[in-house]
């Protein structure tokens, strides 16, 4: 196994790629060859990426009532949660929510509405001007999560100043239909795809934790890969009262670790963000997210959870030694 760990981590420093097989020697390591793979998978991120990390943060701009059946989610109309509905936020908290994040050091803000996407018209015109103000008015990447795209609202959005558009694909194509079946795994990628041809970065992940192989979680990091994406939030499941899943049982944190580094194996050289579900799945073990891999994560609330106080993830990025990104626009 040393010697396969030592293989592995040497093809990638060099700009190889493994395999879905090595893929699972990761996902299934234990005690001092899992340690072996994650201190490849730091070399790996220090090589391409540096000391660095980046924040990134997000508001719930428009909340509930959506129409995708996701069974992780508590914003679905299919199911009966307690999470809050609202229609979308104005173009003034919107920005205001990115002045604040520019304070707390973030690089990124991401405007999140639920639904399957936004049509044209009111809302969405909202959504640009407040793209437009946050370009202007301050030093944050804007970043939207609005569902599945037409070519006409890429192209508006990328426009308008969006840096990066975020659409997860949440889970591998072959367990996809377990977890959604209103919307197609293909809309998702013809979204990638499109955000991507319109100029925008991408940012596409998924949630860990809904019942998926370890296969299927190799499986995803392979069409992520595939697909070119720029940076890859990783999400672990918080069961949500209401939900088909609200009674999965969390992931170990070795697991999320592992997952963590796997990512970093896969995607050498992508931003690699850890994001909803760190708190409760990888409790004491959160600061090592870093050594495992990942390049950033999201701070604050998140769409219907809350996070963390931002001074105990202050405090965590100190204590593990890691420089926060500056804004880069």
């Amino acid at each position: 196994m040393q010697t396969t760990i030592y293989e592995m981590t040497s093809r990638v420093l060099n700009g190889g790629e493994i395999t879905a097989d090595e893929g699972l020697k990761i996902l299934t390591a234990q005690g001092c060859d899992y340690t072996q793979f994650m201190a490849g998978a730091h070399r790996i991120k220090e090589q391409f990426l540096g000391n660095k990390i980046d924040l990134c943060s997000i508001i719930n701009a428009k909340s509930g009532r959506c129409a995708e059946n996701c069974s992780f989610c508590a914003q679905s109309s299919h199911h009966q949660t307690e999470t809050p509905v609202y229609d979308l936020k104005s173009c003034d908290e919107m920005v205001q929510g990115a002045v604040q994040a520019e304070k707390d050091g973030n690089h990124c803000y991401g405007i999140v509405t639920s639904g399957t996407g936004v049509s044209a018209g009111n809302e969405f015109n909202r959504i640009i001007e407040a793209i437009g103000r946050i370009g202007r008015e301050t030093a944050i990447e804007p970043s939207a999560s609005l569902g599945i795209l037409d070519e006409i609202s890429a192209t508006a959005l990328a426009e308008a100043g969006c840096v990066t558009y975020h659409h997860n694909l949440e889970t591998a194509r072959s367990f996809f239909p377990e977890i959604c079946t209103t919307h197609d795994y293909e809309d998702d990628v013809a979204t990638v795809r499109l955000a991507k041809q319109s100029g925008m970065q991408v940012c596409c992940g998924g949630i860990f934790g809904l019942g998926e192989s370890l296969e299927q979680r190799v499986e995803m990091g392979l069409t992520l890969r595939d697909l070119g994406v720029d940076s890859v939030p990783l999400n672990f499941l918080n069961p949500i009262p209401g939900t088909p899943l609200e009674n999965n049982a969390l992931l170990t944190p070795m697991d999320c670790l592992r997952i963590v580094t796997l990512y970093r194996y896969l995607l050498p050289n992508l931003r690699i963000t850890v994001c909803g579900g760190r708190e409760k799945n990888l409790r004491d073990f959160q600061s090592a997210i870093f050594m495992a891999g990942a390049s950033g994560t999201m701070v604050g609330n998140y769409l219907t959870t809350t996070g963390r106080d931002q001074a105990d993830d202050l405090q965590m990025i100190k204590d593990a030694e890691v420089v926060i990104n500056a804004c880069h626009s």
